[in-house]
């Protein structure tokens, strides 16, 4: 597990509370391959008990209790929750999270797909978006702000950042895709270390971000495909999952 760069450096809060943001790798888990070892996705075809005992792991090393961790039902969509309390349910059908409630951590599972964390730290609003191929083209990320803009927070004081995902080096696709997805998303086209057409995913969600009037977006360099520390579901399938948390802290 890993805290993001910028959440080491992150601003405080009203109330003294601050926003923090970590991103896991495969290390850590008690999963056996192929899913070893820290495989936090409950929908991949591994053991439900591992599963379990990952995400109960990952809840004490963030210091808070399993039903303050919430988790997606991930579809590949626009759909918005706003999360208001503790759970141990899983959130149906969503592809974003967004809360204004300290110490709820808001989790996003990724092997591939862009994991975004966004947060308006002075209105403490926060928000966690899986952004795949998909979503990322029907504009799972706009969506997302419109709701944190209704829950306190300004665009302008928004910072986001994208966690490990596929490169644009490596995530290749055929030119109609790539096309379409250019269409929707303008700068995520890419030219793979092939030669062959990809796509950048990131870099059209930066581009879309900073477009939209974000303060600051930090990416996260590692690509998914290639870095074997993380899992990758283009690089092996059935493969686990990572997640990139994001909460704010209560001061407590």
């Amino acid at each position: 597990m890993s805290e993001s760069t910028d959440s080491r450096t992150a601003q405080q809060v009203s109330g003294g509370s601050r926003v923090r943001r970590v991103t896991t790798t495969r290390a850590g888990g008690v999963s056996a391959a192929p899913y070893d070892s820290f495989n936090l996705g409950d929908h991949v075809g591994d053991d439900p008990a591992a599963v379990a005992a990952n995400r109960a792991r990952l809840a004490a090393q963030l210091g808070l209790p399993s039903s303050n961790v919430i988790w997606m039902e991930q579809i590949h969509s626009r759909n918005v929750t706003v999360v208001e309390g503790p759970s141990d349910d899983v959130v149906p059908a969503t592809d974003a999270l967004v809360t204004a409630a300290p110490d709820l951590a808001l989790a996003v599972l990724s092997a591939d797909c862009v994991p975004v964390l966004l947060s308006d730290d002075e209105a403490g609003v926060i928000a966690g978006v899986h952004a795949g191929r998909v979503g990322a083209r029907v504009g799972i990320i706009p969506a997302t702000l419109a709701v944190m803009v209704e829950l306190g927070a300004r665009i302008e004081r928004i910072g986001a950042f994208l966690g490990p995902a596929a490169s644009g080096d490596n995530y290749e696709v055929p030119p109609a895709m790539q096309a379409d997805v250019e269409a929707h998303l303008p700068g995520s086209a890419s030219r793979t270390a092939k030669g062959t057409t990809g796509l950048d995913l990131r870099a059209g969600l930066r581009r879309q971000l900073l477009e939209a009037g974000i303060a600051a977006v930090a990416v996260d360099p590692r690509d998914t495909i290639a870095d074997k520390t993380l899992f990758s579901h283009r690089r092996g399938a059935p493969t686990g999952r990572l997640a990139s948390v994001i909460w704010r802290e209560s001061g407590r």
